[in-house]
């Protein structure tokens, strides 16, 4: 498989390999700075969650991380043994603890875990005892960043229960993946730096961790894209390894968001995301982008995952009756296509987010309810909630070009109609199927351009 993209420039030839280490896939790519290639492209299944944890627990055991990456990594290095270094990107959200050699001293804790939503001996979920600890200035400095999987919730959750081994070190999935194969202690890129910034500074957020309760970790050294963290050795040869990158900034990377851009990333999950070049903190996330750059985003909008809720459940009686639907993302696009919602109403917010955390369908009639009027009324909403994101993360409304990826736009050309609809600037549609890694390619150029 061979992404080719524009050609840009180049001082020096180097080849990258690059891993997208994802909640559902570990995938890798060799990244060819001159050509601007992604080629040998292999995916390898995320280990599953530890089986019999009390519900709402989300925990992955370590070492099958680690091998996990591991199969990946070698894979890329028979493809492309002359590889300069390597460039990962990570799933944000959740966190596990390691000691000072990186070892684990817990599972990895996803941020798929939902330990936080738990009940509070003082009232409320934990992770509104959490918001209290912070005062409003340190929840913004912060960038707001605070969700059910963020580190900040899950560690609080540990704290309150007596469960954080003192100096222990918080990481990602990825820091630590790479820590363990290079045999260090992980650093953090800002990228990646688990919303616990103090975002004016570029610093960890001392007072917003005491206040937490979260003094007594050690929270990893900052790292930048000029210094590799450490070294993966194989075949007879060291492999340089670089500090990971946050996957949203990484893909939004790969699709070239500009600072005119209103970015909508459609996929699984969903962001309105708007790139640029100072801190302004506002009434959504803030999160550091690249080369001192801010994201500021909106995250977790139903998307694809609240449409596959409606899917499962339409196919439920099938799959009881040993019945195989061939084509049921084809046939969901066509009905909707020829429906008009017939006054249907559909929220997606199925799962916890900025939108709510309960959905709903409404004015169900005996005539109305069908698959191609459902799934109109679940695209009208979806347009709808991007819109009503875009004038709260951008109200000047000032937006040159929309630039749209993640995929699902092109299986459903009625949702890319209906956003088309509403917005008015051309829609900008990535074709690129591998954002995460184009992402990673472009940081391989830059770093190829100055000799790294």
């Amino acid at each position: 498989m061979l992404t080719q993209v524009e050609a840009l420039p180049f001082t020096q030839t180097m080849i990258f390999l690059g891993l997208d280490i994802g909640s559902s896939t570990i995938k890798g790519g060799v990244l060819d700075t001159e050509q601007r290639t992604i080629s040998a492209i292999v995916r390898e299944p995320f280990p599953p969650a530890i089986d019999g944890l009390t519900a709402g627990i989300y925990e992955v055991a370590p070492p099958l991380i680690v091998a996990g990456v591991e199969r990946v990594l070698r894979r890329l290095l028979d493809a492309a043994p002359e590889a300069r270094g390597v460039l990962v990107s990570g799933q944000m959200g959740g966190m596990i603890l390691v000691d000072a050699q990186g070892k684990p001293l817990t599972n990895y804790l996803s941020w798929r875990d939902q330990r936080s939503l738990a009940q509070h001996p003082a009232g409320g979920s934990y992770l509104e005892a959490a918001r209290r600890q912070l005062s409003d200035q340190q929840f913004a400095e912060l960038g707001s960043e605070l969700s059910a999987g963020s580190t900040a919730a899950i560690a609080f959750c540990l704290a309150e229960h007596g469960q954080l081994p003192a100096g222990a070190i918080p990481a990602t999935v990825g820091d630590f993946a790479i820590g363990q194969l290079c045999g260090v202690a992980p650093r953090m890129h800002p990228t990646h730096a688990l919303g616990l910034l103090h975002l004016p500074t570029g610093r960890w957020h001392v007072e917003a961790l005491k206040s937490l309760g979260l003094a007594q970790l050690q929270w990893p050294e900052l790292a930048n894209l000029e210094r590799p963290i450490g070294d993966y050795s194989a075949n007879g040869r060291h492999y340089p390894c670089y500090a990971a990158l946050g996957d949203q900034q990484s893909a939004l990377r790969g699709a070239g968001l500009q600072f005119d851009d209103l970015s909508l990333n459609i996929s699984t999950g969903s962001q309105v995301s708007r790139r640029t070049s100072q801190l302004e903190l506002g009434p959504y996330q803030t999160r550091p982008y690249f080369d001192g750059e801010f994201l500021n985003t909106i995250t977790h909008l139903p998307a694809g995952r609240s449409l596959n809720v409606l899917v499962d459940l339409l196919t439920e009686l099938a799959g009881r009756e040993g019945v195989t639907l061939t084509r049921v993302w084809g046939s969901i696009a066509q009905a909707a296509d020829e429906a008009d919602g017939g006054g249907l109403a559909c929220d997606l917010a199925f799962f916890s987010g900025p939108l709510g955390e309960s959905g709903a369908v409404t004015g169900i009639t005996t005539e109305n309810l069908s698959v191609g009027n459902l799934f109109h009324a679940a695209f009208q909403n979806m347009a709808d909630n991007y819109v009503r994101c875009a004038n709260r993360l951008w109200p000047q409304r000032t937006w040159k070009r929309i630039n749209v990826s993640g995929g699902l736009t092109q299986s459903l050309p009625l949702l890319r109609k209906m956003l088309q609809d509403r917005f008015a600037a051309p829609l900008c549609e990535s074709a690129q199927a591998e954002e995460t890694l184009l992402g990673l390619l472009d940081v391989a150029h830059s770093l190829a351009a100055k000799g790294a």
